[in-house]
């Protein structure tokens, strides 16, 4: 059950030649590939293109009416490797997923398929997610396109532009026989706007034409001596075709008056960040008319030495906007400048940060600098002076919390963390690692369990040189999307063939969580186009583990505190497996919030389970607190003077998970919480003896009322 559905919006993929489409550059991602003929499509969920994934399997209605195949592959490499369909057929071939990472994993089928070349066209969506809000490392896929000679295209960030890119891609693919990368950044993903649409087209060879028809070509494999030519025909004559194809068909874009001592040269994707700051300059209107001149780089890889030569040739500066680390594109201009004899003195880092997202403000600061320093006419007045301090930023940091993330409010992944802290209690701190996915928030407080991750799956590989037969068993989390992406084999196999002794603990919420709910070949739901209700059991017991437990309810502490400590204090030997499951709480309440609302609605008896602290029992230890950490747990100050510490409160968030009393109960503290089942459209003979138990209180409250000594106030 993905986080969202596009179903309705999915329609507007059959618009045509006329007519316009208004939405979000997701949506205008999938219709321009269904404008250009796609004949197969397929990728991985990830931040930011997860929905683009969603986009095409709420689609796949519309696909099959084209003939176009569409495949959730296992992971990017598997995503990746299904482009291998364009090297002998001339059938259009695109997939995505997240960058960097999902370049990392799908590094050696990319690899192959530059080497090898391409008929059709093929592209590759990725996602940038770079930034302070990015959820990965902060890395580049630009070296990969560089290293394996695959051509780069950051389109601006307007649905006209973004639309563009995708037939442009295609086209310079086919062109030059070489796969493209779009790159698609997260506010490009998530821009609205419209463009005027085009009818959508068959593929000119289907897959299934294909079938019909096998092609084969031995020059095309991977291998000495073909692999030698492959490199030589990368320079000798794709290079060349491809820096043809930009030129004329102007892929790149200029903007501003044609003549001027200085200009600006950016990514695609910084495009709108530098007309606003110029906007803020007054050197640019509302319409994005600048005074300076603008090379807009839509293709970042390869760069054009002759359009280059050809912008700067009449200009004392240039400042390159280039985001992120390091300055390839800066430095390829500098080359340029250098082998050309060029005068013109080139700017970039040395005034724009190394590192870090270009904010509005960054870009600003970046552009304002480089006028002081080349035409400080065009400045401002109160801008120009060339000492003038900037005004002082006050530090945030000191007095606003962080935010760091955290489990949902009834996430079914805490209780696994609060029964292995309770467990380290008893044995002793051990080795842990986790995983890529929500279960890397219990590195935080306050469960502060594990501290490292590798990658998307590679939790207990990550974890094997800490197997040497010590006093204690490591310790490995991996998710149920990991596992099914990499962690079988390269995790849960690993251990096995090396009669791994650590313990493995799989996180089973049904869904691929972390990516937006996607399901997984271990979901519970039936899903009418792809195979779920695989037990992950099997699939251990399948590769060789002997040592599994399947616990159905995380939200049972004392159970999986039991589980875990038998895997860490057992004799026997081998590789121990724990699958704990409980469904997502956010994919829960998404489901069974419409159909519960829609109950009250319509009038029927709903109970909606709430949890509460006793106030007269509470010690106002916090220790529930500590190991439960849900969002809805906090605290309260009483009126009552004798009382200084605040107590443990749930407030109107609650799920009624439970968990909270679970951990309570199985840590032996206090007896505070009680649960209270709220009764939306109550019977009649509920009404009543709700009547009579309420008066029944308030007489039994007036009478101990009645019985109390009193001293009354003296003046």
């Amino acid at each position: 059950m993905a986080e969202r559905s596009f179903a309705r919006e999915v329609q507007d993929l059959r618009l045509g030649k006329g007519e316009t489409f208004t939405g979000e550059g997701i949506l205008a991602i999938t219709k321009a590939l269904l404008e250009n003929g796609v004949g197969y499509v397929g990728g991985y969920q990830g931040a930011p293109i997860s929905h683009l994934m969603d986009v095409l399997a709420d689609a796949e209605e519309l696909l099959g009416e084209l003939g176009v195949r569409f495949e959730a592959n296992a992971s990017e490499a598997a995503a990746a490797a299904m482009l291998a369909a364009s090297v002998h057929y001339p059938i259009r071939g695109a997939v995505t997923f997240k960058a960097p990472v999902g370049v990392n994993v799908a590094s050696d089928a990319l690899a192959n398929l530059a080497s090898s070349g391409v008929n059709g066209g093929a592209l590759i969506i990725i996602g940038e997610d770079y930034g302070e809000g990015s959820s990965i490392m902060q890395e580049r896929s630009h070296p990969f396109a560089m290293k394996s000679q695959i051509w780069l295209l950051d389109p601006r960030p307007s649905l006209p532009s973004i639309v563009k890119a995708v037939g442009d891609g295609f086209e310079l693919s086919e062109a030059s026989n070489t796969p493209v990368m779009l790159t698609v950044r997260i506010r490009a993903c998530h821009v609205t706007g419209s463009f005027e649409c085009r009818d959508n087209k068959r593929p000119k060879m289907t897959v299934k034409q294909a079938l019909a028809e096998p092609r084969k070509d031995f020059n095309r494999v991977v291998l000495p001596p073909a692999s030698f030519v492959h490199e030589h025909d990368k320079i000798d004559n794709r290079w060349p075709a491809a820096e043809k194809y930009i030129v004329e068909n102007g892929l790149n874009e200029f903007f501003g008056p044609d003549s001027s001592k200085i200009g600006l040269i950016c990514q695609g994707g910084m495009y709108n960040g530098v007309i606003r700051a110029l906007q803020r300059l007054g050197l640019a209107d509302i319409y994005g008319n600048s005074q300076i001149p603008i090379y807009c780089l839509n293709v970042t890889y390869p760069l054009v030495d002759s359009e280059f030569t050809d912008f700067v040739k009449d200009k004392d500066g240039v400042l390159v906007i280039e985001e992120g680390q390091p300055e390839f594109i800066e430095q390829a201009f500098a080359t340029f400048v250098l082998r050309n004899g060029l005068k013109v003195r080139l700017h970039g880092k040395d005034m724009l940060p190394m590192a870090g997202e270009y904010t509005g403000q960054v870009m600003l600061d970046g552009i304002t600098g480089f006028l002081k320093e080349h035409a400080p006419d065009l400045l401002p007045g109160q801008m120009r002076a060339p000492n003038k301090p900037a005004p002082a930023i006050p530090d945030l940091s000191k007095t606003v919390p962080t935010r760091p993330p955290g489990f949902c409010t009834g996430c079914p992944e805490r209780p696994i963390f609060a029964a292995m802290k309770l467990v380290q209690e008893e044995l002793g701190e051990h080795q842990i690692t986790g995983d890529i996915g929500c279960h890397l928030f219990a590195c935080l407080p306050p469960f502060e369990v594990g501290g490292s991750t590798m990658g998307y799956g590679l939790g207990p590989a990550s974890n094997a040189a800490f197997d040497g037969g010590g006093d204690k068993r490591a310790i490995s989390i991996v998710g149920d999307g990991g596992f099914w992406h990499n962690g079988l084999s390269s995790s849960i196999g690993n251990m096995v063939f090396n009669k791994s002794d650590s313990v493995a603990v799989i996180v089973d919420n049904y869904y691929s969580a972390a990516t937006g709910g996607q399901d997984i070949l271990s979901s519970r739901a039936n899903n009418a186009t792809k195979s779920t209700q695989n037990p992950i059991t099997d699939a251990v017991k399948g590769v060789g583990v002997k040592w599994v437990r399947q616990i159905d309810r995380t939200y049972d502490v004392p159970k999986m505190r039991e589980i875990l400590h038998e895997a860490l204090t057992t004799e026997e030997t081998g590789p121990k497996v724990i699958v704990a499951s409980s469904e997502c709480m956010l994919n829960r309440q998404r489901r069974e919030k419409p159909i519960r609302n829609k109950a009250i609605k319509d009038g029927l008896r709903v109970e909606v389970p709430r949890f509460g602290v006793d106030e007269d029992i509470c010690t106002g230890d916090h220790a529930c607190i500590r190991l439960s950490g849900c969002p809805s747990l906090s605290l309260k100050t009483l009126d009552d003077p004798l009382r200084d510490d605040p107590i443990a409160h749930i407030d109107q968030s609650c799920v009624g998970c439970g968990n909270c009393g679970e951990v309570a109960d199985a840590a032996v503290l206090c007896p505070s919480f009680y649960r209270a089942d709220v009764i939306h459209n109550a019977t009649w003979y509920e009404k009543l003896w709700q009547g009579v138990t309420a008066g029944t209180i308030r007489w039994l409250q007036s009478r101990r009322a009645a019985k109390r000594l009193e001293f009354p106030e003296t003046v």
